[in-house]
């Protein structure tokens, strides 16, 4: 039975509770805010103003009257405020202005995700029915029947797509579009800081396309793109659409009373310094809002943690047969199940959901009222995304931020002030990336001719035009370059993945009964989907019969054990170019091409609730190859120091080199390696890398050579503040009471922090 308690009882409850209270760190209250207002336009059609007066909107909130305004005066604009601020009115409006003024005015939705397009479907279609007005808006992606797609080409005013979709499907395929393109007047562009690093870099070409496509048939659409709290938007914007934007910030929608906790786990070995399980922690807290009936959003940062905390929270419902209230969410999952989460949110069916940042956008799930993120996001917003998906709808809302062990984390819960009072990070994306960028020239010419006069886009092209001849891809006529290949260019390009393959998932439990349960990435399948791996899906446990790594499947079976698997990957790498250097009275700091070869090597099998190793495997698997940029440090080894003393120590610094890169460009950990190595290949000298953790590079790596400097004063001052006595994952990562390693690893970051020469 749930109890049913308010926010405000179950913070008064925690606040007696010694045991519980001794683990929160800070409490932040920020209080309501009251909605800044303005009236209707004088020039809003009356259907517009009909169909918002039905829904009780009698004025605009303030940022929605400055986007309509800003459409009226054709600027291209970017509005940027919070999560559940109304920001979809800013470009359904002007839109359906557009078109009820002109019939044959057309425009294009891109969402991120097909979730996203859906949602906003339904929202645009209510708007519409409420306005008594014509209007025909459609979803165009995988999903569309072919019977109705030649509909959506031909009569269409809103086509709600993805970049995905736009790219392979439909800006290929121009010809059957005209309508539309001759006749587009707006380009929506929706949650655009979800385009950064390599997505962004690839979606930055696929707007390029479009508006080539466009000019081509004779529109210049406006472009109006809407974004959560970034501290870059119009930068991102105009980088994006490779167009002037005009900046709309000035937030009218109200908010309600939010409650922000800092949790930090309680030490269970001070010697180490190491704390109880954040993921054991979260479950409980989980648990508790759950028995008090409080509808709950969990985040983790990974599938597995997804999964792990599905299967301990379904432990409360396992008695009752076919139970929907406790489910997972996560990239994976097929549509349907995804869709039939989404609605179980919002009709208040499913009390507690475990998500990724899959959840992180703007898909209505509905009025949660808390949101526990099990560690640091990784990004400042990111955190703001995803504590905004509680109290969506101005209601009192409950944010828990549970600490894990690692240094990043531990900074974060001791400085609250860093996530309440930091602006919020840039978002950047890299168009000049070479291996994107021909990619997306090969599908702009197979799109249409480039002639020999063309640049594409601000680039200049005209060799690259010719390299691509010398390839057999395009052929030169007396003025025009010619696609000539057999293959269709987009469809082998992925615009989210450095991979271009997904490893599909099948289900064997039934031998009659066979099917696909879910996909994954190469990189992520060598570690999660290798022979004998236990995968988690919706907390059903199945194990990896055959990984059939040539043909991309994972044959697995339902099993039911107390373990789940880790597994580790060896990483091998290369100097391939050296572009900077930089000496140093201890060493050299270096910029260049690198390839990585990332090798798996064993599985372990980790016991639940206690978290013990309890076995392990072999994994036999082909490596990877990554060609990226990096930037590297290479110094003498000190005489003094053994190569196993030094192998330790450098092993330590680069844990918390790595745990605080972050704080410094603004990525997310997985975007950025750091590899150290006693001797490194390239100039036989121990050496740290620092590379991106994509094809080509997307900028991260390069910025650390100039912030190399400011870096590691600032490690090491995080190291040396640590209370732990030998090393711990809060600071180094190591546990071990014989060898002072923190000791070494301090001196050796005073080693490395040094002046430049001056020349």
């Amino acid at each position: 039975m749930l109890a049913n308690k308010s926010i405000q009882e179950l913070l008064d409850n925690w606040k007696v509770d010694a045991n519980r209270f001794s683990r929160i760190e800070h409490i932040h209250v920020t209080e309501e805010k009251e909605a800044i207002y303005a009236p209707f336009p004088a020039n809003m059609h009356p259907s517009i103003q009909k169909a918002l007066k039905s829904r009780g909107v009698e004025q605009l909130y303030l940022h929605q009257r400055l986007a309509f305004d800003a459409a009226t005066e054709k600027k291209s604009y970017t509005t940027i405020t919070p999560t559940a601020s109304g920001k979809s009115l800013c470009y359904h409006l002007p839109v359906l202005q557009s078109i009820l003024e002109d019939p044959t005015s057309r425009a294009i939705y891109l969402f991120p995700t097909k979730a996203l397009a859906q949602d906003q479907k339904s929202d645009l279609n209510d708007l519409i029915k409420a306005s008594g007005e014509e209007i025909l808006s459609f979803t165009y992606d995988g999903d569309t029947e072919p019977g109705i797609r030649q509909k959506v080409r031909k009569s269409g005013h809103i086509v709600l797509t993805n970049p995905d979709m736009l790219h392979s499907g439909i800006l290929p395929h121009h010809t059957k579009w005209v309508s539309l393109f001759e006749n587009l007047k707006y380009i929506v562009i929706d949650e655009i800081h979800t385009y950064k690093g390599v997505f962004g870099s690839h979606v930055a070409h696929v707007i390029r396309r479009l508006k080539r496509i466009c000019a081509f048939y004779g529109s210049n659409p406006q472009f109006i793109c809407t974004s959560a709290t970034i501290k870059n938007p119009k930068e991102l914007a105009e980088s994006l659409t490779n167009t002037t934007h005009e900046l709309i910030d000035k937030n009218g929608a109200p908010s309600g009373k939010k409650h922000f906790v800092f949790y930090n786990p309680p030490i269970v070995h001070p010697v180490f310094n190491v704390r109880r399980s954040a993921i054991l922690e979260v479950r409980d807290i989980a648990q508790e809002l759950y028995i008090n009936g409080i509808q709950t959003i969990v985040f983790a940062k990974s599938r597995v943690r997804v999964e792990m905390l599905v299967t301990y929270l379904q432990a409360l419902v396992s008695k009752k047969i076919n139970d929907q209230t406790i489910r997972g969410y996560r990239g994976g999952y097929l549509p349907s199940e995804r869709r039939t989460i989404e609605k179980g949110l919002r009709d208040g069916i499913i009390r507690t959901v475990v998500s990724t940042n899959a959840l992180e956008l703007g898909v209505d799930i509905g009025q949660l009222q808390a949101c526990i993120m099990t560690g640091y996001p990784g990004n400042i917003a990111s955190a703001w995304q995803q504590a905004g998906r509680a109290g969506r709808r101005q209601d009192e809302a409950l944010i828990i931020y549970v600490a894990q062990s690692t240094a990043l984390d531990q900074y974060v819960v001791k400085n609250p002030e860093y996530f309440l009072g930091q602006s919020p990070e840039e978002v950047r994306i890299h168009p000049d990336n070479m291996i994107i960028l021909m990619d997306h020239l090969k599908c702009a010419a197979f799109e249409l001719p480039f002639t020999t006069l063309d640049s594409y886009a601000e680039f200049s092209i005209q060799e690259l035009l010719a390299y691509l001849e010398s390839e057999g891809v395009l052929l030169r006529t007396s003025d025009k370059w010619h696609w000539m290949s057999e293959s269709f260019p987009a469809s082998n390009i992925s615009l989210r993945s450095a991979s271009q393959e997904n490893v599909i998932i099948i289900d064997q439990t039934i031998p009659t009964k066979t099917r696909v349960i879910g996909e994954m990435d190469l990189y992520s399948a060598m570690t999660l989907l290798h022979e004998e791996a236990i995968y988690l899906h919706q907390g059903t446990q199945f194990q990896v019969e055959i990984l059939d790594w040539e043909e991309k499947k994972a044959f697995v079976k339902e099993v039911d054990v107390d373990y789940f698997t880790d597994a580790n990957i060896a990483v091998e790498l290369k100097v391939l170019s050296e572009d900077k250097e930089r000496e140093a009275n201890i060493g050299t700091l270096r910029f260049g091409d690198i390839i990585v070869l990332a090798q798996p090597t064993i599985f372990k099998k980790i016991k639940f609730d206690t978290h013990d190793n309890i076995g392990s495997g072999q994994i036999h698997l082909p490596p990877l190859e990554l060609h990226t940029s990096s930037t590297w440090f290479s110094f003498d080894k000190p005489s003094d120091w053994t190569e196993m003393l030094l192998s330790d120590a450098m092993t330590g610094v680069a844990y918390a080199l790595h745990a605080f890169i972050p704080l410094f460009i603004h990525c997310d950990a997985k975007d950025i390696h750091v590899v150290p190595q006693v001797k490194s290949v390239n100039v036989e000298k121990p050496t740290f890398y620092i590379y991106d953790s994509y094809p080509g590079g997307i900028g991260l790596s390069e910025r650390m050579f100039d912030l190399w400097n400011a870096l590691v004063p600032k490690v090491t001052e995080q190291v040396e503040a640590c209370p732990c006595s030998n090393g711990c994952p809060a600071c180094i990562g190591a546990q071990d009471a014989e060898l002072n390693l923190k000791k070494e690893v301090i001196k050796l970051f005073h080693l490395l922090q040094v002046e430049e020469h001056v020349v």
